[in-house]
């Protein structure tokens, strides 16, 4: 096997455990009694937030990669995007299990109280869908419709804000940082900014 080829499975590794790791952190603190009272509520707010993480270092990797042409940013694309949507699902399976206590007659009752409930359903069926054609087959078979699709990652992600907005309206100052974040992120995909990144490499490095 090539170098290289061992060099780009390790960096898939290491991204690997580096989205593993937060759940397992806060697995063990739920183990150690360290999670607070309501231990439940701890890994659904965390896993939620840790999702957002996820969805905002996904949709950083294109304007990295035009900045840097590195090729290990694009390589991670879809993995982190996987990962993403992982979070997601295990924020939906903590809230069906410390919330709901797998009553799913309670869910209803719940949307009318809690209407980000079905703002954080949409924005789980836009992951899922993004997850189940992020494959090569799913690329050939849609051919140009492919991109334009997976252009749904930005609706997406105003989706996870406004859930996100509602969760945690007490602490405007952290979801005011996650929007700038994330409105940085599709300014850079702008056409006319998106084409000078690979510009403004150019004159970093022949300065």
């Amino acid at each position: 096997m090539a170098k290289q080829e061992i060099k780009w499975r390790l960096w898939r590794v290491a991204v690997f455990l580096a989205a593993l790791a937060p759940l397992v952190y806060w697995s063990f603190q739920v183990y150690q009694n360290a999670a607070g009272p309501e231990p439940g509520r701890y890994l659904l707010l965390n896993i939620g937030i840790g999702g957002l993480w996820l969805m905002l270092l996904t949709l950083s990797l294109t304007p990295l990669s035009k900045l840097t042409r590195w090729k290990g940013f694009a390589l991670i694309r879809r993995q982190l995007g996987l990962w993403t949507l992982a979070y997601a699902v295990l924020h939906l399976c903590c809230y069906a299990l410390f919330i709901l206590g797998l009553d799913w007659a309670l869910l209803g009752a719940e949307i009318v109280k809690r209407p980000y409930i079905i703002v954080g359903m949409l924005a789980l069926l836009g992951l899922i869908l993004l997850g189940a054609t992020s494959n090569r087959a799913a690329m050939r078979k849609l051919g140009k419709r492919w991109k334009s699709l997976h252009k749904l990652a930005y609706p997406i992600l105003a989706l996870i804000l406004l859930h996100f907005f509602w969760v945690v309206r007490a602490d405007m100052a952290e979801w005011a940082g996650y929007a700038a974040v994330g409105a940085l992120l599709l300014a850079l995909r702008l056409p006319p900014i998106a084409r000078t990144l690979p510009r403004l490499r150019y004159r970093v490095v022949t300065r």
